[in-house]
């Protein structure tokens, strides 16, 4: 793993540190609002805003990225993302932040499809999957590492602002000072949304539903485990657990869907994820029995899309399964616009467990879902599946990445 990933170690380098100084802004954010004493619908519809920018960036950074070169690209929109972390230290308003989130998730889509088309361009057939693992492993130990600089700012609430900021700015050295090849970005064929549904409905409903629930989390997560009396440090313990339970239990539960109907797997996920989240909504726990459900939640909420692309590509032919895998991307953004909306719903009228009361009831109609197309389709084949490979969420530019290694 160590040599096939050498010749990307910039690139790995970057995201590392560049997930590092922003993965934990949307935790940090929750909790300041919070603290501000904003409403639910509000930290909601700031943390949705991310999600949102995020979603409508990656549809269109490419043009600007095929004019001026991935280096000038990937600089400009780390430095406009370094500058919006140290807007939140001035810029103490919740529709401000709300837009400043906006353009967090606008700058990471252009960062997200830099980095993947890079990734893209330097894999060979020999060694994507490793590449495409060591880019995962990069993207999520910075997300988790990060989430501890939150212990920071409790004596100086600016600092951790003013870290993401330093952290950022120091992603950009690895790839301003590359001797790599730029690539060129790859073209990926449109397939259309309906299509996608009639070959693979539960890859659409479970892709749609799995975006909810973690956008939720991610949105809200932080303000749960304040309400319920835990401090900043045991909020960070508790982001970080649930990544790393989701890091974990990717590839054990992806060779198991590669032995049995796949969409038994899929179902057990979404009613693992109902039975780590109804306990967490029905009981105020103590601290190290909601850290290990938080974990199990993560290990089966992070399983679910690449579970729901590998679905879906076993009734696709290989010609198609990028466009339909970059259309899966979006699906998946358009559920994590709404999952704060939604979760939202549940802090204001129920309190901190209605945010995971919430996550139940989604997790609930993704499993029931399921079920009924049990009885609507006969499965695939074991043989005729296609390996599951674990995918980030990121961009429709990760589908090339992923697509790529089955051909």
């Amino acid at each position: 793993m160590v040599s096939s990933a050498y010749p990307v170690r910039a690139l790995l380098v970057a995201i590392f540190v560049l997930m590092s100084g922003s993965g934990f802004l949307s935790t940090l954010i929750a909790i300041r609002l919070e603290l501000a004493g904003a409403s639910a619908g509000m930290i909601g519809l700031v943390a949705t805003s991310y999600f949102a920018g995020l979603m409508l960036g990656s549809m269109r950074v490419e043009r600007l990225i095929a004019r001026i070169g991935h280096i000038r690209a990937f600089a400009a929109f780390v430095t406009v993302y370094s500058a919006s972390s140290l807007a939140y230290a001035i810029l103490e308003e919740p529709l401000l932040w709300s837009g400043l989130r906006f353009i967090d998730g606008f700058a990471m889509a252009g960062v997200f499809v830099c980095l993947e088309s890079w990734l893209n361009k330097q894999a060979t057939q020999a060694n994507r999957s490793t590449v495409l693992a060591t880019y995962m492993i990069a993207l999520y130990a910075g997300q988790a590492a990060g989430q501890f600089l939150l212990n920071l700012g409790e004596n100086e609430p600016d600092l951790p602002f003013m870290l993401s900021a330093i952290l950022l700015s120091i992603s950009l050295l690895p790839v301003l000072l590359t001797r790599m090849e730029q690539p060129q970005l790859e073209t990926i064929s449109p397939f259309s949304l309906k299509r996608l549904y009639e070959v693979s409905p539960l890859g659409v409903v479970g892709t749609l539903a799995t975006g909810a629930i973690l956008g939720a989390f991610y949105g809200l997560g932080a303000v749960y485990v304040q309400r319920i009396g835990l401090d900043l440090s045991q909020v960070a313990l508790f982001t970080s657990l649930v990544i790393a339970g989701g890091v974990a239990m990717q590839y054990p539960l992806g060779m198991l869907s590669d032995r049995f109907d796949r969409r038994l797997v899929v179902i057990g996920c979404f009613l693992a994820v109902v039975a780590t989240s109804l306990p967490l909504a029905l009981y105020i726990l103590p601290g190290p029995l909601t850290f290990a459900l938080g974990a199990a939640f993560g290990g089966f909420a992070f399983a679910l899309y690449p579970l729901c692309v590998a679905h879906s590509n076993d009734h696709l032919a290989e010609d198609q399964r990028i466009g339909a895998s970059s259309g899966l991307v979006l699906i998946y953004s358009a559920g994590a616009v709404a999952g704060p909306l939604i979760g939202s719903l549940g802090l204001g009228s129920m309190g901190p467990r209605g945010l995971f009361a919430t996550i139940a009831i989604m997790g609930a109609l993704g499993g029931a879902f399921g079920v009924l197309r049990i009885f609507a389709r006969a499965a695939v084949p074991s043989e005729d599946q296609q390996s599951f490979q674990s995918l980030p969420r990121t961009t429709p530019m990760a589908a090339v990445l992923h697509a790529a290694d089955e051909d």
